[in-house]
């Protein structure tokens, strides 16, 4: 079979209607693309029957993840120059592919053809089982509670020494606050951490309630620099453990309550404040009513909410709308993004006055941008405390992201809000944005 790669190049052309803008190379050593471009590199003929059975993002996805196809060179430069082919708006906004289109309307003699020789250079046989990453079961309603365990349990246990080499000391899994592009990480979570802090006002006494408290960031620089006692709800066993221990390690367990609890399930309101960061990608169109709701029934009058949350953008018909299956089979099963217009909405109708969006889509590309360069320098040893295919799965979905925000595919805004009471008196200074109330 010579010349696979020159083979391949043509079939992807008529069947995406334009030429692949970067090199192939398979799995015998034939080559051909444009030169000074990044790799696609074809390792197994199985690859080719994975797109066959499930042309689009999924075929692909399980490609990469088994490591059947792989990048030689610049992986941003290659993610960005494919985009652009594979999907109209970018895998973010998760559009039908050009992918799976052009294969499944095979109405063209030529396409057809295309088809028929794809098939054969794919060579005999079924596909291959998914990879073992794929989460492969759901179980019970969409963001039942027992669903939403399990959803979270397949991304965050993932091993707590994997999160520390990607995430660094700091071991905060949301966009940072970068006052200078050349910050440390550290140094730029840091200031996310006392942002959200002064924006909420904490003062020494009150209680604070962080949703969604990963590994204890936000609670502890909460309790240590404001004075606060905090409670921290996660649905990660492996998550608590480790805030547990930190907080035990900083002597603030009189201080800090971290529990393995629902946001739905905490009986012990009303606190003074609630932060939510990053976690309410996870709650879902279904529950984002009730999820605002729940929030101002814990606040007291006068409390403040903090919601740290990735948008996407709008679309026209709203229906459409599809998290892309990697991003559900591998990365966040059941994640769902809404544009932050039905975001604010929803948290004014739960009863909050929003009194602050802060866009920080830029931010969010630079922490990205540092978790993928942690996760490259120490490639070996990530691999070895997970698996090849779940260090592959997060350096493809951190760098596809990066791009995504970089491009305005995607965003992620804080939105303050208040628990006003019926006076009108919202407690915010007249220049808010000094953060000094």
């Amino acid at each position: 079979m010579a010349d696979a790669a020159g083979r391949i190049a043509t079939l992807a052309e008529e069947v995406l209607g334009a030429p692949l803008p970067i090199r192939v190379r398979a799995w015998d050593h034939s080559e051909t693309g444009p030169p000074g471009t990044p790799t696609l590199v074809i390792r197994r003929r199985r690859a080719l029957r994975r797109v066959l059975w499930r042309p689009g993002e999924l075929g692909l996805a399980r490609a990469w993840v088994a490591g059947d196809i792989d990048v030689e060179g610049d992986l941003y430069d290659a993610l960005d120059r494919l985009s652009g082919l594979l999907w109209e708006r970018g895998p973010a906004t998760a559009p039908p592919s050009r992918l799976r289109t052009g294969i499944q309307t095979l109405r063209d003699p030529a396409l057809r053809t295309a088809a028929r020789e794809m098939i054969a250079l794919a060579g005999p046989g079924l596909p291959p089982p998914p990879p073992r990453e794929e989460a492969r079961t759901t179980f019970g309603p969409l963001h039942s509670l027992r669903r939403d365990r399990k959803a979270i349990s397949h991304h965050y246990d993932v091993g707590n020494d994997f999160y520390e080499l990607v995430l660094g000391p700091s071991m905060v899994y949301s966009c940072a606050y970068w006052e200078r592009a050349d910050s440390t990480l550290e140094e730029a979570q840091r200031a996310k951490l006392d942002l959200v802090c002064r924006k909420l006002a904490l003062k020494p006494g009150q209680r604070l309630l962080d949703v969604g408290c990963g590994w204890g960031s936000m609670v502890l620089h909460a309790a240590r620099e404001y004075g606060v006692r905090a409670v921290g709800v996660t649905l990660s066993e492996e998550q608590a453990a480790y805030a547990r221990k930190r907080i035990a390690d900083a002597g603030l367990t009189d201080q800090v309550e971290i529990r393995v609890q629902d946001y739905r399930e905490v009986p012990d309101g009303p606190y003074d404040a609630i932060s939510s960061i990053g976690m309410a990608e996870h709650v879902g169109a279904v529950r984002y009513a009730e999820y605002a709701a729940i929030l101002h029934r814990l606040l007291r009058p006068g409390g403040r909410l903090l919601n740290h949350q990735i948008a996407r953008r709008p679309q026209p018909d709203e229906e459409a709308y599809h998290v892309d299956e990697f991003i559900d089979r591998y990365v966040f099963p059941d994640g769902e993004l809404a544009p932050v217009g039905r975001t604010v909405a929803q948290i004014e109708e739960a009863g909050f006055e929003v009194r602050d969006v802060e866009a920080i889509r830029e931010h969010y590309a630079l922490t990205l941008r540092r978790w993928v360069a942690n996760l490259e320098r120490s490639w070996a040893r990530g691999v070895r405390l997970t698996s090849p295919g779940r260090a592959r799965v997060w350096r493809l979905y951190m760098a596809a992201s990066a791009l995504s925000f970089e491009r305005n595919r995607i965003g992620v805004n804080q939105v303050l809000a208040v628990r006003t009471p019926e006076g009108g008196a919202s407690g915010v200074p007249l220049r808010a944005r000094e953060w000094r109330g």
